[in-house]
């Protein structure tokens, strides 16, 4: 069986008396969700504090993103998968679409951070997805295949142990458009035929795949009825303590 993982991306928001409040007042509403693992994303410069206030939760904590270099040194401004781990990650996001759409990420800089996460120790959260006019032009496969082949190469059997796929549609996030279950179980299921393919149906069989679009509290039971969805990223649904517990609780 694979467990389902709800993870909320809290992108570049909340201050630290914010987040610290959120993140306790997060604590007890979900504290019997023994059906899923809970994760959160906060920046940088809180996720320490958040991840000390945390300990001895359910709740664990994620890196939004770490840098390609897993060697300390002079690279001013990144933030090593190591370093994210000593303030208390044990997840970390890579190849998210605002990193790629916005930031110049690419399938290659997606594997190097995913070899430097999973050197850490850290477990990976490797996002993939097409824009809107990849999917209108009939592209959509062919983009994601690219995406995972390209930032999965080189990886070990050990290694996808630790890997968790996030497919996110670029279309319907931020946009208050959702994939329908029908849409999003399409593409997972097509996620794990080329993690079949690539890998083996053994791997296949245990990789957990997310759905990232625009989850809220009254979509999340549909979308988990689906055979090859695994769980939700969440993005401005996790910022309300309330408002995530209520996708964390989905069986409730």
């Amino acid at each position: 069986m694979r467990k389902p993982v709800i993870a909320g991306n809290w992108k570049m928001h909340k201050l630290i008396a914010d987040s610290v409040a959120t993140a306790l007042a997060l604590k007890p509403l979900v504290a019997n969700a023994s059906h899923c693992e809970v994760v959160i994303a906060p920046v940088f410069t809180v996720l320490k504090t958040v991840a000390d206030r945390l300990e001895g939760s359910n709740v664990r904590v994620a890196g939004q993103d770490c840098s390609t270099e897993s060697k300390h040194g002079a690279h001013t401004g990144e933030v090593a998968a190591d370093m994210l781990r000593d303030a208390g990650a044990t997840y970390i996001i890579v190849g998210h679409s605002e990193r790629r759409q916005f930031y110049g990420e690419t399938d290659e800089s997606v594997q190097r951070k995913t070899a430097a996460a999973l050197a850490a120790g850290l477990m990976v959260i490797m996002c993939v997805g097409e824009m809107l006019e990849q999917r209108e032009g009939g592209n959509a496969e062919s983009v994601v295949r690219g995406q995972l082949e390209g930032g999965l190469r080189e990886l070990t059997a050990s290694d996808l142990e630790r890997i968790i796929v996030a497919y996110e549609p670029v279309w319907a996030i931020g946009t208050g458009r959702t994939a329908t279950p029908e849409q999003a179980q399409e593409m997972h299921a097509f996620v794990r035929r080329v993690f079949a393919e690539r890998f083996s149906p053994q791997a296949s069989d245990a990789l957990r795949i997310l759905y990232g679009g625009s989850v809220k509290p009254d979509n999340i039971a549909g979308l988990m009825k689906q055979p090859d969805l695994d769980g939700a990223l969440v993005g401005g649904a996790s910022l309300e303590a309330e408002t995530f517990a209520g996708i964390v609780n989905y069986k409730s």
